[in-house]
């Protein structure tokens, strides 16, 4: 259970999370967040910075230190990606800290009469005492999925975003009152144009860009022709699993599934 309000001690060690603007502080860019004790934290922090108690890694508690100064060095204030190359807990602490900070940041107000907010004791939480309008931190949820034909062939596409020569799974988010199934049949359809059956439900992944929650599905190709939704998906086909482009790396949820379908998993 992430807490808020945590008392700093000079003694308090554990994985230290600094954030600020959406970045995370880290001393090279191959670096791990700090660990040690309070009183060895980089100096340009000044102890009145909020301290939210994240969870643990081998029973060493995370915490999270809301910096809300303009940052400095901007050069030691990476994005949360950088993370991926170490280990999967610490990404994923990397990314509860990305999200908490947002949250804290972005619900000083009410959203509903513009009082200000004020965080719940028990729970992660903005309650306005004038309206009694709660908030809760954003997740927004988002659906991979991994189509394979009859011939064992892999559809991959390349969005608009992405470099020539770099393809992935095909992705979207849910919309309201939608079942994450739903959202994956309709993704495809829209955007390129084919139908799915068979659904499997293969995992999921916190992605703080800012706030995303990636669930990943395989689905068996049913019918249609590949036509590409104009301004999102810029090409897409179907690739034999011992000669695919550039895809995303493993610590990605998407590689990882690229990963399992391309050493025989289905």
């Amino acid at each position: 259970m992430i807490k808020h309000n945590v008392p700093a001690a000079a003694d308090l060690y554990g994985h230290w999370f600094i954030v600020s603007q959406g970045k995370i502080w880290l001393r090279s860019v191959d670096a791990a967040p700090p660990l040690c004790r309070y009183d060895q934290l980089p100096e340009f922090l000044d102890g009145t910075e909020p301290l939210c108690l994240l969870g643990a890694i081998d029973g060493v508690d995370c915490y999270l230190l809301n910096y809300t100064d303009r940052p400095e060095a901007e050069e030691q204030w990476h994005s949360a990606r950088v993370l991926l190359q170490q280990s999967a807990a610490i990404f994923e602490h990397a990314a509860r800290a990305c999200q908490v900070a947002l949250f804290l940041q972005t619900h000083r107000y009410c959203g509903q009469c513009g009082s200000s907010m004020h965080l719940v004791n028990w729970e992660l939480a903005a309650l306005c005492h004038k309206c009694g309008h709660r908030c809760y931190p954003r997740i927004n949820p988002c659906v991979l999925i991994a189509v394979v034909n009859d011939k064992n062939q892999l559809l991959l596409a390349r969005s608009a975003r992405h470099k020539t020569g770099f393809f992935s799974i095909l992705a979207g988010f849910v919309e309201s009152a939608e079942t994450l199934e739903q959202a994956a049949v309709r993704e495809v359809k829209e955007e390129v144009g084919i139908d799915i059956t068979n659904l499997r439900y293969m995992g999921s992944q916190p992605w703080p860009f800012p706030h995303s929650l990636m669930t990943a599905f395989i689905a068996d190709y049913k019918s249609g022709e590949l036509v590409c939704q104009p301004d999102e998906i810029e090409e897409a086909h179907w690739y034999d699993l011992d000669q695919l482009p550039e895809v995303p790396m493993v610590a990605t949820l998407s590689g990882q599934v690229i990963q399992y379908i391309a050493k025989g998993g289905r």
